[in-house]
């Protein structure tokens, strides 16, 4: 019997209907895998400043499932979540001030991140200096194992931002490692690979050396020009995912891009270079 003959009959049929099942569930199960990809609307400010909700359903049009917020342009809890379903969007995080998790401000930034549907609050800067010392990472440390703990009685995260001066090394260390190293691992590890490179970091290496930390990671260019989107850059893209996927349990991943004269034009790109990479 030949191939065509065999796919002619019922037991061919049958085993190629079985194939393709298996083919069909193994690509549903690739696909269950994928990291969902977000992006933060610093990249796109100045337009998200003029009209909220035009450019967020600009950003689900490009193909986006999430967004993360580093200030809110004025608008009401209720508001952007409002917005945010109307346009298919979640919210995969935001960037709040230390100052916004002390004290009562703790509750009311809570409350609003409750509405949003956000479980992760991430400090994006504001801990420099306190990072440089001993002492004050210590401090540090220990405020941010206390917000883990408030966070996690109302379902949320508490983390930080690496930004390039947290990796530069300060008596044989880094103020990144002076912090991690002393935070539980429920504290949110906010992996950003321009910013690290930037600084004389290695991303692909600090996510190894902090296994299941890295909860939302920054995916950020670095190399080439202002314009250079992801993909197109120096980053070591399939460590860094492997980095991720692999011993880190990463649940979003989040494009920024903050530097281009066309910054919707430059989230396209960061997309479409994920889309080349195997990641949407």
């Amino acid at each position: 019997m030949n191939r065509r003959h065999f796919l002619k009959t019922g037991a061919g049929v049958a085993a190629l209907g079985m194939s393709l099942q298996g083919l069909s569930q193994m690509v549903h199960a690739a696909d269950a895998k994928k990291i969902p990809i977000g992006v933060q609307v610093y990249s796109v400010r100045q337009a998200a400043a003029k009209d909220t909700g035009v450019m967020l359903k600009a950003i689900a049009e490009v193909g986006y499932k999430g967004v993360e917020f580093a200030g809110y342009y004025g608008h009401s809890a209720e508001t952007l979540r409002k917005m945010m379903d109307d346009n298919g969007l979640v919210c995969c995080g935001t960037h709040t001030g230390v100052n916004t998790l002390l004290g009562d401000e703790f509750k009311k930034t809570v409350e609003y991140n409750k509405i949003l549907g956000n479980k992760y609050l991430v400090v994006p800067s504001g801990l420099e200096h306190a990072l440089e010392t001993k002492d004050g990472a210590q401090m540090t440390a220990y405020l941010f194992n206390e917000l883990a703990d408030k966070a996690a009685e109302h379902g949320m995260l508490v983390g930080y931002h690496a930004h390039a001066g947290d990796l530069k090394k300060v008596d044989d260390t880094t103020p990144w490692d002076r912090f991690f190293s002393q935070t539980k691992k429920e504290v949110i590890m906010q992996v950003d690979t321009g910013n690290c490179l930037s600084g004389g970091g290695d991303p692909v290496e600090i996510l190894k050396r902090y296994p299941g930390r890295a909860t939302t990671v920054h995916l950020k260019t670095f190399g080439g020009n202002r314009e250079t989107v992801l993909g197109d850059d120096k980053v070591d893209w399939p460590a860094v995912f492997e980095a991720c996927e692999a011993i880190n349990a990463t649940d979003w991943y989040i494009v920024e891009h903050e530097t281009s004269e066309d910054p919707v034009k430059a989230i396209k790109g960061c997309f479409e270079g994920l889309r080349k990479l195997g990641k949407v």
